[in-house]
């Protein structure tokens, strides 16, 4: 299986650095292999995932709550990860189909010789949204047929979900469903990605809302 869907961002001495978005083909060729870091931060773009209230947490029974919304293997790993915000844990698993992750966190080093973990790209998208200025938040990252998208009123959490998209007009179509339901207008909110967009789907986006954005990651 060709996995995509890994960005990372290291940060030491020199400065921050970052690789961007990578497909497995160009995982171990990066120079962010290269070295060893103060902050290591892996994301990777996985639908595996659910949220839950922190009051509600039991990691004993983390795998059943994530079965709950989505299919597990029987090796499937299931992890969790605090979103303090929101008072929340969000329980994912980023076993899908594949051994990159493992090889990954067992690769990547900080400077104390800790294994850097990899989050899911659903971690990343909740940890930015509130630093978006707008009082309608809409946050996404689309690659490889996954779009993962957070959706905020302030700091009222409204949706937090990955969705199915073969392709980004498919993409494009569940963040407007969502809005829809969610009854937030498109023309005056500011859409953001976390995920690099061509100038075509820019402009597409531009058809529907007031801005688009995407992150310097």
């Amino acid at each position: 299986m060709t996995l995509s869907g890994y960005s990372f961002t290291v940060s030491g001495p020199e400065g921050t650095r970052k690789s961007g978005w990578l497909g497995a083909d160009r995982i171990f060729t990066t120079p962010e292999f290269q070295g060893r870091y103060d902050t290591v931060e892996i994301s990777l773009l996985t639908p595996k995932f659910t949220l839950v209230p922190a009051n509600f947490f039991d990691p004993e029974s983390a795998r059943a709550a994530l079965e709950e919304v989505v299919s597990l293997g029987e090796g499937d790993k299931v992890e969790s990860v605090e979103v303090p915000w929101l008072d929340s844990v969000l329980i994912y698993s980023n076993s899908i189909g594949e051994s990159l992750s493992r090889v990954l966190s067992q690769t990547v080093t900080d400077t104390s010789g800790n294994q850097a973990p990899v989050l899911p790209e659903m971690y990343y998208i909740l940890r930015d949204l509130p630093s978006l200025g707008e009082y309608n938040k809409i946050l996404a990252s689309w690659h490889d047929s996954t779009l993962c998208l957070a959706v905020a009123q302030g700091r009222s959490l409204m949706l937090c979900n990955s969705y199915g998209a073969v392709d980004f007009t498919t993409a494009q179509y569940f963040i407007f469903l969502a809005l829809k339901k969610l009854q937030m207008n498109p023309e005056v909110s500011t859409v953001c990605f976390r995920t690099p967009l061509t100038a075509d789907q820019e402009m597409s986006l531009y058809r529907y809302f007031k801005a688009v954005e995407v992150l310097d990651l």
